[in-house]
């Protein structure tokens, strides 16, 4: 954890060190010049975690928090809580990433002309030296992001200046197409030269089409109460009921996931994932009370649907119970608020 925030390491970060430390010994390397290189990369990953928290950092300064830092092989991963509410508020959030990368390929360089006393030249070949190469690979990075495609940050920055003058969705959109162009762009120049820029072009491209979907769906949900896609018809468990009572309700309907109360109060969720695994561990006769999960978001019928969904999306439930004045009302999941935009969104081209 650095500065509050969490900082997580994808398992297939493991297998890139060991991917490397396979190569050198396949290669008949000697052990130091692999160590180096495995140095190289946590490195380079280091810059990642900077460059992360560059983002992490300016978006607290509006108010917004990071869930978690996650670093996977490809790079790394904010998670904001939400995005800003300004579109200049989110161009230097964006740009606080790639100015971090900026100032450490500028610290490297400032050490690499105090040293030799004459302008040093910085490259990519691991034959130039850990310095050069680590200032380069900075730059590289710089670059890559500053990028006018989701998910770089450049896409962002694109979004926010587009958004100074026309709506949010429309400037996401041409954002978004901007970036399947570069995308094909990279995939057509990698089919003849680098086939690395056709996963680079994989890469940017469904991170366009992610972008442009989840802007899509956020204005659709605007305005829109919980109470409108909430499910209505549900099942309820007693904490003393026994596991097989969730297995017939499971067996007997569509329901996934249960509210349980106790007494008439809400005091945990079954999830089937959990109802799954308890099965296995102790059969049926097990008490719903000893598997439930006690920690659990809920919503307001009142409440929007947007800011829900993202509590929703954010929690390890797959499920939102539903309460009005502290009575339990309704259901709210991911695959009801999917139906509900799909109809909202037919009935509007009938109209």
């Amino acid at each position: 954890m650095v500065a509050g925030i969490p900082i997580y390491v994808h398992s297939t970060f493991v297998v890139l060190i060991g991917f490397i430390l396979f190569s050198g010994w396949a290669g008949g390397e000697a052990l130091k010049p692999v160590l180096v290189s495995v140095l190289f990369v946590l490195a380079i990953f280091a810059t990642i975690v900077m460059h992360e928290l560059g983002h992490a950092l300016t978006a607290r300064r509006f108010g917004i928090r990071t869930r978690d830092i996650t670093l996977l092989p490809i790079g790394g991963l904010a998670r904001l809580e939400r995005m800003p509410d300004e579109p200049r508020q989110e161009l230097w959030v964006a740009l606080a990433g790639p100015a971090v990368n900026l100032a450490i390929a500028a610290l490297c360089y400032a050490a690499l002309l105090v040293g030799a006393g004459a302008l040093p030249a910085l490259s990519l070949d691991p034959g130039a030296g850990v310095l050069p190469r680590f200032a380069a690979v900075n730059l590289w990075l710089a670059f890559f992001n500053l990028l006018p495609a989701f998910p770089m940050d450049g896409g962002r920055m694109l979004r926010s200046v587009l958004a100074e003058r026309l709506d949010y969705v429309r400037a996401t959109e041409i954002a978004a197409t901007i970036g399947q162009g570069l995308a094909l762009l990279f995939g057509f120049v990698g089919l003849f030269s680098n086939p690395f820029l056709m996963f680079i072009a994989l890469f940017v491209w469904m991170g366009a089409s992610s972008e442009a979907s989840v802007v899509s769906l956020r204005s659709a949900l605007a305005g829109i109460p919980v109470s409108r896609a909430m499910v209505t018809e549900f099942r309820t468990l007693d904490a003393w009921d026994p596991l097989q009572r969730a297995v017939d309700l499971v067996l007997a309907g569509a329901q996934r996931e249960f509210p349980v109360t106790r007494q008439g109060a809400l005091v945990g969720v079954l999830t089937r994932d959990d109802l799954i695994a308890a099965l296995g561990a102790r059969g049926s006769s097990g008490m719903v009370a000893d598997v439930i999960t006690r920690e659990f978001e809920t919503a307001d019928s009142r409440e929007m649907l947007e800011p829900a969904l993202q509590r929703l999306q954010a929690c390890r439930c797959p499920v939102l119970p539903v309460v009005d004045a502290g009575r339990l009302v309704g259901l709210l999941t991911t695959d009801n608020v999917g139906e509900y935009v799909m109809i909202r969104g037919a009935l509007r081209e009938r109209t």
